[in-house]
């Protein structure tokens, strides 16, 4: 409201109020209407985009969440340059229950956003704007509770190019905070189905449903992967091999990148060139696909949140591999690797079971010890988005740091990324993945957040279930030893960068201090100087070659 027109609306109302007791019904009426004509003419100050849907798009209410996302560069489009935590595409989003095709949603001022926190913080001048729904599933979960969230069409969780989702057009725009505006946007094109990539001599794609999921979730739920073959597969039908089970994000890739040149970084083709080549070990690579409706990835457990995927990936995606590929079934030939999420998870299979792996060799994990959750001591921290102990110039937590150190992204940052992207932890992204796989279920159905997305307060209830339920690794190790430790020697081998991007190696480096007391037997190497989220010390050639050589001594 322009700062005039705000005087007059007050020294008017003073004035009314002052002669209100001598001024006739008649008077006052026609302060009130005038007042109310002020008051209208302010309105149009405001800053707001209406969406709507026309029922040729889709025909029913759509219950999920509206994105707007406004750009500089036309291309690509808007909303392919959102939604990232180092973006600089303003974009806003709120949650549509119901929402009837001619029915309207409303951005406005109220509604989150980043990196611009309100459409008052919008920069003047001219813009690419772009809306998008992300559509929601209702489940009614064996648990009892009954949630809405974005069913998985085998995408990974990426709402802006997953099946179904509705968006619009392009638009070029004016937007200036202090003139105001009204934008109306109309989703009248609708995602296609993603086509899968062939099958080939050498690479092969499995879906299957899983029934452990479908139960939990009441709904058909599907997990699969993509798989290697080694050279001479077909050729030699009596023959079984090894498998190697690869953790990572949701992706169709064919595993170790075969066959893409610099896949990973690492040379796909390279790769390529030696698994089909006479003197190669004679294995099967396996990369698993399971999708949640809170992340592109389960963390291959059971949680919670998630329902049941660690029982559906050994008891029914394995079997399923072991004998449609005739895998030998022994836990000295299923070796793990993965980086990252991949770590974590690779980790985990072979801490949680022993006797089933043979041994993993697990790059740049997450967090593998919550004392270091990142930077953040989710046991002991007030906050995961402050550093304790100053009362003035507070330090703010980064989140992600360049190799030479410069701070990119903040905690705080990425919690208002995930705020913007998803309420009731839906927003498909990092610490909201966490949750949902390592906390417990909150009274609404949804996952417990660790920490007030806005006040980064942790909920220490919320620490302690994520240690006490196992997903604090090395907490488990140190409380389980006794028992697993003798199944673990020698299997475990943790490769990290010692300025990883993400801070991973802090946890790393506690895990090993837990385990060189130990007769673990257990390699860590860190990659040094400057070595940031990414680095592993051998190609994925020699890895193979490592794996194979420690299977041989296995059997033997």
């Amino acid at each position: 409201m322009p700062e005039r027109l705000r005087t007059y609306l007050i020294l008017t109302g003073e004035d009314a109020t002052r002669k209100g007791n001598a001024a006739s019904d008649k008077m006052r009426l026609m302060m009130w209407r005038i007042w109310l004509a002020l008051w209208l003419a302010c309105a149009a100050y405001g800053q707001k985009f209406e969406i709507s849907f026309p029922s040729s798009a889709h025909a029913g209410p759509i219950t999920g969440r509206v994105f707007v996302v406004m750009t500089k560069r036309e291309t690509p489009e808007p909303i392919r340059q959102a939604g990232s935590w180092t973006g600089q595409a303003p974009f806003f989003g709120a949650d549509v229950e119901g929402l009837a095709p001619g029915q309207t949603a409303t951005i406005d001022t109220r509604t989150p956003g980043f990196p611009a926190e309100s459409l008052r913080d919008v920069l003047p001048g001219d813009y690419y704007v772009q809306a998008i729904a992300n559509v929601y599933t209702q489940f009614h979960r064996a648990d009892g509770h009954t949630i809405w969230a974005h069913m998985d069409q085998w995408e990974g969780q990426q709402f802006t190019r997953s099946p179904g989702n509705l968006y619009s057009e392009v638009r070029k725009v004016h937007l200036d905070a202090a003139a105001g505006y009204d934008v109306k946007l109309e989703l009248s094109k609708e995602i296609p189905p993603l086509e899968m990539p062939p099958d080939t001599a050498y690479v092969k794609h499995i879906k299957i449903q899983s029934q452990l999921l479908t139960k939990f979730w009441g709904h058909p739920f599907f997990i699969g992967a993509t798989v290697l073959l080694p050279k001479g597969y077909d050729e030699h039908p009596g023959e079984r091999y090894p498998a190697i089970y690869i953790q990572g994000h949701f992706g169709l890739r064919p595993p170790f990148g075969f066959g893409a040149e610099g896949a990973g970084g690492r040379g796909g083709a390279d790769f390529a060139r030696a698994w089909t080549s006479d003197n190669f070990p004679r294995m099967v690579a396996v990369t698993f696909q399971h999708p949640t409706p809170y992340f592109d990835d389960s963390y291959a457990v059971n949680s919670a949140n998630n329902g049941p995927y660690g029982d559906a990936l050994l008891q029914e995606l394995i079997p399923y591999l072991e004998e449609h590929f005739r895998l030998i079934r022994a836990p000295y030939a299923r070796v793990l690797t993965g980086g990252s999420t991949g770590g974590w998870e690779s980790l985990a299979l072979e801490v949680y079971h022993p006797d089933f792996f043979g041994g993993t060799w697990t790059m740049y994990p997450d967090p593998v010890d919550f004392r270091r959750y990142q930077l953040v001591n989710i046991y002991e921290d007030p906050s995961a988005f402050e550093e304790p102990g100053f009362e003035y110039n507070i330090p703010q937590r980064p989140m992600m740091r360049t190799a030479e150190g410069q701070v990119r992204v903040t905690m705080r940052q990425m919690s208002q990324l995930e705020d913007v992207l998803g309420s009731h932890g839906r927003s498909a992204q990092q610490f909201e993945a966490w949750e949902a796989v390592y906390g417990p279920v909150g009274e609404d159905g949804y996952p417990k957040p660790l920490w007030d997305k806005r006040t980064g307060k942790i909920d220490r209830d919320v620490a302690e279930y994520m240690r006490d339920h196992g997903y604090d690794l090395t907490y488990y190790l140190k409380t389980n030893w006794g028992k697993i430790g003798p199944q673990l020697k020698g299997k475990l081998r943790v490769y990290v960068g010692d300025m990883d991007n993400y801070y991973l190696n802090l946890a790393v480096y506690m895990l090993e201090d837990l385990l060189k007391p130990t007769d673990a037997g257990a390699t860590f190497e860190y990659g040094r100087p400057m070595k940031g989220h990414g680095w592993q010390p051998m190609t994925n050639g020699e890895l193979v070659k490592m794996m194979m050589a420690e299977i041989e001594k296995n059997r033997r």
